[in-house]
């Protein structure tokens, strides 16, 4: 059994692709329902867009981070691990109007839809949310199991695809001036990232690659050596220079 479904969620659609030779149809649409439930959610509390969110209550300082519920408090904290990781070059506390958690909280809540989903018995998972995806399982295709095939386009023709990554688990994302045109700042000097016109990061933690993918664009070649620290030695990144045009790797899943 497989099956595809798209949620309209975040100001995006959320895609799945769905497998189970465990459950059937119904089990699976009702898993989907519940995958629902919890993305409404994470926009209801995490929207910058919403005046009622905590994020949106948090930025106008009407309620202190304590104040918030425990999903919420958890964000903020990765973000501040985050942010130590990266040197300041992925920072939600200093962009304009206050703490934005938008470029870690989809990485951080396509990893929860795929634990939801696995939970209901689904075996080959993909969820794609705007560039930020999880994947879990691999894919059948015809009958074989393999790995599922992620394509980077390129930023200036997104008929051309450059590289095609193969992952069986784990979490792939990619920023870039693909869908929202150049929305990343450079927290240093709130002007528009230079350091990349593409990054794309690959590791086991969703939340964590939007992040580094988001850092990327600002810092350029000068953020490959954040990889050597322990905490990133899973992680992977591919990167196209906004001034050379040429591409260049770190980690184990790209050199």
């Amino acid at each position: 059994m497989r099956k595809r479904y798209e949620i309209d969620v975040w100001g995006t659609v959320l895609f799945l692709d769905l497998g189970s030779s465990k459950v059937d149809e119904a089990a699976i649409d009702a898993a989907v329902e519940e995958v629902k439930k919890f993305v409404y959610g994470v926009d209801e509390d995490f929207s910058t867009y919403k005046d009622g969110s905590f994020v949106s209550r948090l930025r106008r300082g009407e309620i202190s981070i304590e104040q918030c519920p425990a999903v919420v408090q958890e964000v903020w904290q990765l973000c501040a691990v985050a942010r130590d990781l990266t040197g300041g070059a992925f920072d939600p506390w200093v962009v304009a109007g206050g703490f934005d958690p938008s470029g870690y909280v989809k990485g951080w809540a396509a990893d929860r839809v795929a634990d939801i989903l696995l939970v209901a018995g689904c075996e080959n998972v993909q969820v794609n949310a705007a560039g930020d995806l999880t994947l879990r399982g691999g894919v059948v295709e015809k009958g074989v199991a393999g790995p599922w095939k992620i394509g980077v386009v390129n930023p200036d023709n997104r008929q051309e695809v450059l590289r095609i990554f193969e992952i069986h688990d784990g979490a792939i994302a990619t920023s870039g001036t693909y869908e929202r045109g150049a929305h990343i700042f450079d927290p240093a000097t709130g002007t528009i990232a230079i350091g990349a016109k593409s990054a794309t990061v690959l590791g086991p933690d969703g939340g964590l690659t939007d992040a580094l993918a988001t850092a990327l664009m600002v810092a350029g070649e000068d953020g490959a050596g954040w990889f050597g620290q322990p905490e990133l030695a899973e992680y992977s990144a591919w990167v196209i220079d906004r001034h050379s045009g040429g591409a260049w790797g770190v980690g184990p899943a790209v050199l």
